[in-house]
C-alpha cells in the first residue's frame, strides 16, 4: 500500500505523519512542494518525504543532523500510534 497523504484519517501513523509534515514545511523554501508518502514492510511503517528542487540540503542539514534530529522526534511521535516507522528523504 503506497498513498500520499492527504487524509490524516486514512494514514497508519496519523500523529507520526502530521508531526513529520508540520516539521518539513517549517524548514523548507517551498512548503507546498512537500509530499510524504507511506508503505508498510512487516509491520514497520515507511515514511518517504519529498521536497523540491535545493530544499533538500535544508531537511538534511549538516551532516546529517537535522535529518536525524526529524527522525527522533518522528519516532517518539510514532509511539502515539503504537507503531514503529522510518523516514527515508528524498527531492523531486
Amino acid at each position: 500500500m503506497n498513498d500520499t497523504v492527504s487524509d490524516h484519517n486514512s494514514v497508519p501513523a496519523p500523529v507520526a505523519t502530521a508531526v513529520l509534515e508540520h516539521i518539513v514545511k517549517s524548514i523548507v523554501d517551498d512548503p507546498d512542494a512537500v509530499r510524504i508518502d507511506h508503505s508498510e514492510n512487516r509491520g514497520k511503517i515507511r515514511l518517504e518525504v519529498r521536497v523540491a528542487d535545493g530544499d533538500l540540503g535544508r531537511v538534511i542539514g549538516r551532516r546529517g543532523r537535522t535529518a536525524q534530529s526529524i527522525r527522533a522526534v518522528v519516532r517518539a511521535a510514532a509511539t502515539r500510534d503504537e507503531v514503529e516507522v522510518d523516514i527515508d528523504f528524498e527531492d523531486d
